[in-house]
């Protein structure tokens, strides 16, 4: 059987250092994802609360942090009953800003675990979307 994994890639209009600080820095989080209580460095745990209810959503360690390229990190939720899946980012400069990959690995294989991976992609589709959008330091007019 295959691994399931979900790929995204988003472009942005900002360097790869104002990208990382929306991948790192607590209140950059919030305006896209969730907020985590400390920056996200290697070797940490983090976990991450709704910018809103204030209840805790994920959870995990910080495997690699390379600023500005490579930010991985396991990835737990309450749904995946202990089960740690890794998200992995990778940066890269394009010309008029930055290409970010996301991939998310080790999900849940068969029919039982389907409907976790759709809300999962949904779910990121969604925030990346937000990214976007809800993020003024990675508006074209902010770009160095």
């Amino acid at each position: 059987m295959t691994e399931i994994t979900l790929n995204k890639t988003i472009f942005l209009p900002a360097d790869k250092a104002r990208v990382w600080a929306f991948l790192t820095d607590p209140e950059k989080l919030a305006a896209w994802f969730h907020k985590p209580a400390v920056p996200l460095g290697e070797g940490t745990s983090y976990e991450m609360f709704g910018t809103q209810s204030g209840e805790r959503l994920m959870w995990g360690e910080v495997i690699s942090a390379r600023p500005h390229d490579y930010l991985e990190y396991t990835f737990e939720i309450a749904p995946l009953q202990g089960h740690a899946t890794r998200v992995a980012w990778t940066l890269e400069a394009v010309p008029g800003g930055t290409r970010l990959s996301l991939v998310h690995s080790g999900l849940p294989e068969g029919e039982a675990g389907f409907g976790l991976v759709l809300a999962l992609d949904e779910g990121w589709d969604s925030h990346l979307g937000r990214l976007r959008t809800n993020a003024p330091d990675l508006s074209p007019e902010k770009t160095v």
